[in-house]
């Protein structure tokens, strides 16, 4: 009789919340969820199971389970992550939703994500508006190649990409955009939070921008009037102790229907406003 440990054995002795050692599980075996409840009293082959006890410790150790899978969900999409880029959160498909539904209809519409990391909104835009025309920027090269080869798997054709810091991503000239969208990083240098062990493993660069978490937000807003045509919207994901000031900044640059949104657990997190009138770079003709 074989003494090799069950898959039930395994995930028992995980010591893992059963969503994720039966997401690890699947990973592991290359079998899917419902294999492992119908056989989960059967042996597990070593090898997938030696795979599963690292995967196992690694989560233990606080690796957030997406860079284990090598995936996350998003909008009903599997997105690629790696360690280059943020693992996408609920509240980021929320962010989508407001940049939808303040799209014009009766036009193509020219689209900006600022520092897009895994690519998720700017990919999600092009797919549900497939007629948008969508600008994405990235200051990492290595978050830009993941992006890239989320909307070539995801079949997102509508995307152009730019490598840069913010605005510095973006030449001269570029034409002005019906809607700019950012989830900058907007946590505090020196936030106790960055010491969690599920934050540890993420690019800090996408995480913390100065004391107070706003240097980010502040570039963005800054620049944005330049950029957005007239009517345009800008939309910032931020922190849910940041809605004043993101909106204070938004009214002091001459934004107009300021206002935040909140997530579904009611919290501030979406800091948008209008651009009154059309202000953008003219010297050089306006390109893509």
């Amino acid at each position: 009789m074989s003494t090799a440990p069950t898959w039930d054995t395994l995930l028992a002795a995980s010591a893992l919340p059963r969503l994720d050692a039966r997401a690890l599980a699947e990973h592991a075996s290359g079998r899917t969820r419902e294999w492992l409840i119908a056989h989960g009293d059967e042996p597990a082959e070593p090898a997938a199971a030696a795979t599963f006890a690292g995967l196992a410790e690694r989560r233990r150790a606080g690796e957030p389970l997406a860079y284990l899978l090598g995936w996350r969900e998003f909008r009903g999409w599997r997105f690629a992550v790696s360690p280059a880029v943020l693992v996408p959160r609920p509240e980021t498909e929320e962010l989508v939703d407001a940049a939808l539904a303040r799209l014009p209809h009766d036009r193509a519409p020219r689209v900006l994500d600022l520092g897009t990391g895994s690519g998720t909104i700017a990919v999600s835009l092009a797919l549900e508006r497939p007629d948008a025309a969508v600008i994405a920027t990235d200051a990492s090269a290595d978050a830009l190649a993941v992006a890239r080869a989320n909307a070539a798997a995801l079949g997102a054709t509508g995307v152009q990409w730019r490598l840069g810091d913010w605005w510095d991503a973006l030449p001269a000239g570029t034409a002005p955009f019906d809607l700019i969208v950012a989830n900058p990083p907007y946590v505090a240098d020196d936030d106790p939070h960055l010491h969690d062990p599920a934050l540890r493993h993420e690019p800090r660069a996408a995480l913390a921008s100065g004391p107070d978490g706003l240097d980010a937000i502040d570039a963005i807003v800054a620049g944005a009037p330049a950029r957005l045509a007239q009517g345009g919207w800008l939309l910032i994901e931020h922190g849910r102790d940041q809605g004043a000031a993101v909106r204070a900044r938004l009214a002091a640059a001459g934004f107009v229907e300021v206002a935040t949104l909140p997530d579904l657990q009611g919290l501030d997190r979406i800091g948008l406003g209008r651009h009154p009138a059309q202000r953008f770079p003219s010297a050089g003709a306006p390109t893509v």
